[in-house]
């Protein structure tokens, strides 16, 4: 038998959801969540996956290269989405049919309802679960021989029975089917309903009346297979997602110290004896090798970080920091940073398109932006790169072993020199050479006497009308 075809539905308006973002790309985690169910599929050995979209074709563009997107032409139910996509189906592979707002399904799940189909040989079989608050959701009611007899829908009153309504075991709309059945019957799906919607476990009921099996595969832990239809139920999601990525992470060696203040998306890799501290979030690609300290109060997106690094109540976006870096408090990095081995990058300091060398401090109160930086070098507090000058960017060049005065502005383009020093409180327009002392300040002068000529000036004025 081939490799089973992965059909996704994902056409639903998702009104509940009052959002301008189609329901299925709202983020889970660091992943889109129709995003979720495809990776699941792929993990369990799909062999091609496609997802109806709606008509608008919002998921044009969102998904991988290898991923088919059929059209489901009209909100026609359940039904009507899979037979919009009958055209991608094969008669001798088997189809498992998954909700793209359904996230939380593992791929392991997939694996043992295929597994489970492929054993009975039945013509179908639907992923159930039991839930102690069945409300919203169709009943699957059993045959005596343990095969599915019927799924009772309750969407409007009437639609069950009492007895029906008892039944906690339901349709999670996970199923597979034979390829060639589900073809079979897809055009003698009727709307015979409230909603006038073409429902696909009427399906079931076609195959089972023609005398096919349909079998039920019981999912033990429900929250696999948990819908979203609004944003309270997004966040119920997210929130056992969330901890489900934390507990991974603990598993694999890292210490996560407070789970519930921290959040980590699910694409973040981080290594083994690294520490995480409370209020901690990291965002988007985040890697971190082992033995790091990260947080508390910091957030990290799109950052790599190599072992043994330090960063403590800082903001970083798409930054690259090499082993032994120490960062923070306080520090804001941005894209395009680089910092390099045991360099040092402090308190209050903003460091943006910029290569730090080995061993270079940057200890307090400065902004470096695009600038080059060599090893070696400590830059003095209040530290600016001045690198816009109205028009356009222009990057500063500072050099191996540099000691920098404060309170030194260096208006680029310019350069320091290997080993050059610049004084405090200087303004630097021009290249420094190797090794020499550049001073850019005005020379003091002080006024002697100048407080008691002030108070002797300020009692001879004239009193002003209204003064005491």
């Amino acid at each position: 038998m081939s490799a089973p075809v992965a059909l996704i539905l994902a056409a639903g308006q998702g009104t509940r959801m009052r959002s301008c973002t189609p329901k299925v790309l709202h983020d889970l985690c660091g992943r889109p969540l129709i995003a979720w169910p495809v990776a699941a599929a792929r993990a369990a050995g799909a062999g091609r996956i496609v997802v109806v979209d709606a008509p608008a074709r919002p998921l044009d563009g969102r998904l991988a290269d290898d991923v088919e997107i059929v059209v489901q032409p009209q909100p026609n139910g359940t039904g009507g989405a899979v037979r919009a996509a009958a055209g991608a189906l094969e008669r001798d592979v088997d189809v498992i049919v998954l909700s793209g707002d359904v996230p939380l399904v593992s791929a392991q799940a997939l694996s043992d309802l295929l597994s489970a189909h492929a054993r009975s040989g039945a013509a179908a079989t639907l992923a159930s679960t039991v839930l102690d608050d069945p409300a919203g959701y169709g009943r699957v009611v059993r045959a005596p021989d343990g095969s599915l007899e019927r799924v009772v829908e309750t969407k409007e009153p009437g639609d069950a029975t009492p007895e029906e309504l008892a039944i906690g075991e339901v349709n999670t709309g996970i199923y597979v089917f034979d390829g060639g059945a589900l073809l079979d019957v897809l055009e003698r799906l009727r709307p015979d309903n409230a909603q006038g919607e073409l429902y696909l476990p009427d399906a079931l009921a076609l195959l089972r009346d023609g005398g096919a099996r349909v079998d039920v595969q019981l999912v033990d832990d429900p929250a696999l297979v948990l819908g979203v239809n609004d944003r309270v139920q997004l966040a119920q999601v997210r929130e056992l997602c969330r901890r489900r990525i934390i507990e991974d992470h603990q598993r694999a060696g890292v210490d996560v110290v407070d789970p519930g203040s921290t959040i980590i998306d699910a694409d973040v890799e981080l290594g083994r004896d690294t520490v995480v501290e409370p209020f901690t979030v990291l965002r988007g690609a985040t890697r971190a090798g082992e033995r790091c300290r990260i947080g508390p109060g910091t957030t990290l997106t799109d950052m790599t970080l190599g072992d043994d690094v330090v960063v403590l109540h800082t903001y970083g976006v798409q930054a690259d920091l090499h082993d032994g870096v120490q960062v923070g408090p306080f520090a804001y990095l941005r894209p395009g940073t680089v910092v390099r081995a045991g360099a040092k990058i402090g308190t209050f300091v903003e460091v943006k398109n910029s290569d730090i060398g080995t061993g270079t401090k940057v200890p307090h109160l400065s902004y470096v932006g695009d600038a080059d930086v060599g090893p070696g070098t400590n830059l003095g507090a209040g530290t600016i790169t001045a690198n816009y000058d109205g028009r356009h960017k222009h990057r500063t060049t500072i050099g191996t072993g540099v000691k920098g005065g404060v309170h030194v502005s260096l208006v680029a383009p310019v350069e320091l020199g290997d080993h050059s020093w610049t004084a405090a409180g200087s303004v630097v327009t021009k290249d420094v050479p190797a090794g020499a002392l550049g001073i850019a300040r005005e020379r003091q002068r002080n006024l002697e006497n100048y407080d008691e000529r002030r108070r002797e000036s300020a009692a001879s004025e004239p009193l002003a009308a209204g003064e005491p």
